[in-house]
């Protein structure tokens, strides 16, 4: 998909963020609340996957006004030339490895659109070997940790979010340049918790999506679905590619997948 989006749909001020199953819908919700609240107005191009848009689409984006919102799962050598040139502002969500498998399962066994695993042993043995859809976790993340200090890319884990959601709101806020109060920030935390989020589900998603996107929102739960084998497995795989890396050390792995 390399080259695909023309040079001229991005901008200095436009936003983006990257990488399925570690959290993307999550976090586009709480970038959307951000400009919104920050702007006063609301944010256009309700599904924001830049490499699904069709030549129409595309037309139609490159005569919107910047900020734009864009999202995507594509892999960081993969992305439109325009984002480093123009120097867009991306922020990376990502996941401790094996909780990312865990919810790439069920989401693989709930949406209709990609092929429905036989089982969870199948679909680990896939993951581990990058066979799956947007190919391998440690190729990704391997391609951010190179971009790891450029300016203009912000890299944010799912725990750290987790963990304090009210410090991520404004450490995003200001990455992006989107002034908020203290007030606003909590609100926009508040109102973008998994809970919160999951209640207003069909709403904000519809009935189908809800059901596919909103399981559980948690850290650890990998537990629930590791052998030991398996798990010992992935800690050779993550020390093998990330461990010293820093990146790895974001991830915090020991703390939440040993």
């Amino acid at each position: 998909m390399k080259g695909v989006i023309p040079h001229r749909w991005t901008s200095p001020h436009d936003v983006s963020e990257n990488r399925g199953y570690n959290g993307f819908n999550w976090m586009t919700a709480v970038v959307r609340k951000i400009m919104a609240v920050s702007t006063g107005g609301e944010v256009g191009w309700g599904h924001p996957h830049i490499e699904f848009f069709d030549p129409e689409a595309q037309q139609l984006l490159s005569q919107v006004p910047s900020p734009r919102f864009l999202g995507t799962h594509m892999h960081p050598d993969n992305m439109p030339p325009s984002f480093a040139a123009k120097k867009t502002k991306m922020l990376v969500i990502i996941r401790n490895p094996k909780d990312t498998a865990v919810s790439f399962y069920h989401f693989s066994v709930k949406d209709p659109v990609l092929p429905t695993p036989e089982s969870w042993d199948v679909f680990f043995s896939g993951f581990m070997s990058g066979d799956v859809p947007w190919g391998s976790y440690f190729d990704h993340a391997l391609a951010w940790e190179k971009r790891i200090e450029d300016p203009n890319v912000m890299i944010v884990t799912y725990a750290e979010m987790k963990e304090d959601l009210s410090k991520g709101v404004q450490q995003i806020s200001q990455f992006f340049g989107f002034p908020l109060s203290k007030e606003q920030i909590q609100t926009i935390a508040e109102d973008s918790t998994f809970s919160s989020m999951k209640e207003k589900s069909q709403v904000s998603h519809g009935i189908l999506a809800s059901s596919i996107i909103f399981r559980k929102g948690e850290v650890g739960d990998w537990k629930n679905h590791f052998s030991e084998a398996q798990s010992r497995m992935m800690d050779a795989e993550f020390e093998k590619r990330l461990a010293g890396t820093k990146l790895g050390a974001k991830l915090k792995y020991d703390l939440y997948c040993k």
